[in-house]
């Protein structure tokens, strides 16, 4: 299997998925994200990095609709979203993980597959009463779909574990499932591979690379590891201290002198081998 069948229809060359506009975020006290601006091309894949302490989940949050701005807007595909609730940013096609995954712990892999389809008919009591047939036809679709998601993560091993019995790694990969399922225009990866071991850590990088270049899906990831950055990123956005301290590609970014002061606490930067 290569693809997710039914996914999002690809993006046309050049167009922005997301822009984020003079964006501020304040928990009370000095904002956290503070005047950012940026763009995040559809159909590509874009790294956002930072020292801890950057703003970068917080930037997340901020686009996924997790918390409120104190100030700009956030568009997506050219149309401003600032105003919804993360639900229905979810259902114009946007989608998030989280470094700590959000699994259902007590519903096994291929429930939670399905959970995270939430037709709109199972979602609706009515249905599930007065329209038995009709609703049995979509949760049957819905399990199909789920089944192909674990083939599609090579994850059936696991499909019928609880996933809080799942590894990390395991987990990580749910966490991705969980967010392909509602065929999402963007996904924002927050530290897809922190924790997890090289081997899952690859296969959920061929995952993210086959999606990107076989259905055009778009990628924002907040990730450490500047090598994994430059095996997956076409560009960079770097954030320090709540601001926005440059973007380009990742060979402009560790030679930026700006970079290596923020981000490697003003040592030389060698990638490993």
């Amino acid at each position: 299997m290569k693809g997710i069948a039914g996914g999002p229809t690809r993006p046309r060359h050049g167009a922005q998925m997301i822009s984020v506009e003079h964006v501020k975020v304040s928990y009370g006290g000095p904002n956290v994200v503070d005047d950012v601006s940026f763009d995040i091309p559809a159909g590509r894949i874009t790294g956002l990095i930072g020292p801890n302490g950057a703003g970068k989940t917080t930037m997340f949050n901020a686009i996924a609709g997790h918390v409120a701005l104190n100030g700009g807007k956030i568009l997506l595909e050219g149309k401003d979203i600032t105003g919804l609730q993360p639900h229905q940013r979810a259902a114009r096609g946007l989608a998030r993980t989280f470094q700590i995954p959000h699994e259902f712990s007590q519903l096994t892999v291929i429930e939670n597959f399905m959970a995270a389809a939430a037709t709109p008919i199972g979602e609706n009591v009515f249905n599930v009463i007065f329209r038995r047939g009709r609703f049995a036809q979509e949760e049957e679709k819905t399990y199909r779909a789920a089944r192909d998601m674990v083939t599609f993560l090579e994850i059936d091993q696991v499909k019928d574990e609880k996933a809080g019995n799942l590894s990390g790694g395991q987990k990580k990969l749910l966490e991705l499932g969980r967010a392909l399922m509602r065929k999402p225009k963007i996904i924002l990866l927050d530290e897809i591979g922190a924790g997890i071991n090289r081997t899952l850590l690859a296969k959920i990088s061929d995952k993210i690379l086959l999606l990107n270049k076989e259905q055009g899906l778009t990628f924002c990831l907040i990730e450490h590891d500047l090598d994994y950055v430059s095996k997956l990123c076409d560009e960079v956005i770097v954030m320090a201290q709540g601001t926005l301290l440059m973007e380009g590609t990742v060979d402009e970014v560790r030679q930026d002198a700006r970079v290596i002061e923020a981000y490697f606490g003003g040592g030389k930067y060698e990638a490993r081998p």
